[in-house]
């Protein structure tokens, strides 16, 4: 390559993003030489073509790989290399771990209650979910585990669950980074709810459980403690395996439902799919809204409370929802249209509470 190609260490640095003492360090190394050096001032000068190594190497630098492990990476071939970053990122994630084990050790030492660390999850996408899913809690007296949120965390993933027996939602976020084991725990819905703002307000929060309690630590160190309830939560994985396959299927935008449902003041409403549109009429005397919908399936209708099929719209993921229809006393599935991973089941009225005038019994 002709001198006149090659640049000087300081350009070389800034193009690639590295420090000039980083460079003499990755020469004195083996991993990087320069592509030239000036007999007389000892200047180090590179080739453009050398860009592509040097920002491999910053990056892997960035993982904290051991130099000795950068150059066996950089002299194997595409797969191997894949193999042996793969094999470090998976070193990473066992020392983070330990490192919070034995952080728990110390805290509880220092006085700070006991806990251990689940899974880091990033603060809005967290926050988003717990409001999606809190729509579907209860306040039953007689089962206060309706109130809460069930948090199921895996090494893959993060769900969370709520019921009130007459709606069920769940919704699945993938972590930041997912804990080693599998881990359960109802959570205090009002506790919950109270933790919002500094959850949403964090750019990524640990969820660590306790005996009692599960701690939300953010970033900045903050903690919001929610109760766990001890009563047993409702067999939710049960319900959704015994759902029967839904022959009626309606996809219709979730801002002209919502709109649909709202114009209806009464306490029930009346979903019907026919001829190829989804008409929404109520017990309140309001003329029904006839929607453009795909529908696939034979007709069907259904009625529903007001305050059950109303938030199981309303949480919906997406410009479109997806109905899922079975019969009269199944309960109907709502989702994103573009299979989204909120799912909310509505539990239909029985329609033995309306009489042939759309009025309630």
């Amino acid at each position: 390559m002709p001198e006149s190609d090659l640049i000087t260490i300081g350009a070389f640095a800034r193009s690639c993003g590295i420090t000039a003492s980083a460079l003499r360090f990755y020469d004195d190394s083996g991993l990087l030489s320069p592509a030239g050096v000036d007999a007389a001032t000892g200047y180090r000068y590179y080739a453009p073509t050398q860009v592509e190594r040097a920002v491999t190497i910053r990056r892997l630098r960035a993982i904290d790989m051991p130099l000795d492990e950068i150059a066996r990476v950089l002299a194997a071939d595409p797969h191997t290399a894949a193999r042996l970053i793969d094999d470090h990122v998976a070193g990473l994630l066992q020392r983070s771990q330990q490192a919070r084990r034995t952080a728990e050790v110390v805290k509880a030492a220092l006085g700070e209650p006991s806990g251990w660390w689940v899974a880091t999850v990033r603060g809005p996408v967290l926050a988003a979910a717990v409001e999606q899913i809190l729509a579907a809690t209860g306040t039953d007296s007689e089962l206060p585990v309706l109130a809460g949120v069930r948090l199921e965390a895996t090494p893959e993933s993060l769900t969370l669950t709520a019921t009130d027996r007459y709606r069920l939602s769940t919704r699945t976020v993938v972590p930041e980074q997912p804990g080693s084991a599998e881990w359960a725990a109802t959570v205090d819905g009002a506790d919950l709810s109270a933790a919002l703002p500094q959850i949403r307000g964090a750019h990524s929060i640990d969820i660590e459980a306790g005996e009692h309690s599960v701690r939300f630590r953010s970033t900045d160190g903050a903690v919001r403690t929610c109760r766990t309830l001890a009563e047993p939560f409702p067999d939710h994985r049960g319900l959704l395996a015994a759902l029967p396959a839904a022959p009626t299927h309606a996809v219709v935008a979730k801002h002209d439902l919502m709109r649909a449902l709202e114009q209806q003041r009464g306490r029930y409403l009346r979903v019907r799919i026919a001829a190829g549109t989804l008409t929404v009429s109520g017990t309140g005397g309001e003329p029904p809204t006839e929607l453009a919908a795909r529908i696939t399936g034979p007709d069907s209708e259904l009625v529903f409370g007001f305050t059950i099929l109303h938030p199981a719209v309303a949480t919906a993921i997406g410009p479109d929802v997806r109905l899922d229809i079975g019969g009269r006393t199944d309960p109907m599935v709502v989702r994103s249209a573009d299979n989204g991973d909120l799912t909310t089941l509505a539990m239909p009225a029985d329609p033995a509470v309306v009489d042939q005038n759309g009025s309630p019994r």
